[in-house]
């Protein structure tokens, strides 16, 4: 599956307006926040990155309007906005579970809440487990929502 271009960063080429199937049978291993500390980690990431099992990764970030910009990710790699590489860190986020038995989440399906301009305000990744529910802000926030 292609989740996005050569170049990290770059928006998702996989069609996602309004289709509920852009991640669908997807295999996520890991999911890291992205923190930027220049005085060290505190409260709620930047960005969140979304490993799959194909070594592929999907970055959904804070972006103005209390939006989300969802772009393929670069894992394990800072993206290129990370300026001083040195103030940034990928860390696991202690409010997830772990991955179930097998190792991995399997999409079964995806959901974007959008505001009055089109930009995605909540992307919510449905997995047989449960779901995870990312909104922007001045900041990301991300939960999982056991079924």
């Amino acid at each position: 599956m292609t989740v996005g271009r050569e170049t990290s960063g770059e928006e998702i080429s996989r069609p996602r307006h309004g289709r509920s199937g852009w991640l669908t049978g997807e295999r996520i291993t890991a999911v890291h926040g992205l923190f930027y500390r220049p005085e060290g980690r505190a409260g709620e990431p930047e960005a969140v990155e979304f490993v799959l099992s194909t070594g592929q990764s999907v970055l959904l970030t804070c972006a103005s309007g209390r939006t989300l910009r969802i772009t393929s990710g670069s894992w394990p790699g800072l993206p290129a906005w990370c300026v001083p590489a040195g103030q940034w860190q990928f860390a696991p986020l202690s409010r997830l579970p772990p991955p179930p038995y097998g190792g991995a989440w399997t999409v079964i399906g995806t959901q974007e809440s959008r505001d009055e301009h089109g930009e995605v305000r909540e992307a919510v990744i449905r997995c047989e487990n449960g779901d995870f529910v990312v909104t922007g802000g001045d900041t990301v926030a991300i939960c999982f929502a056991p079924r």
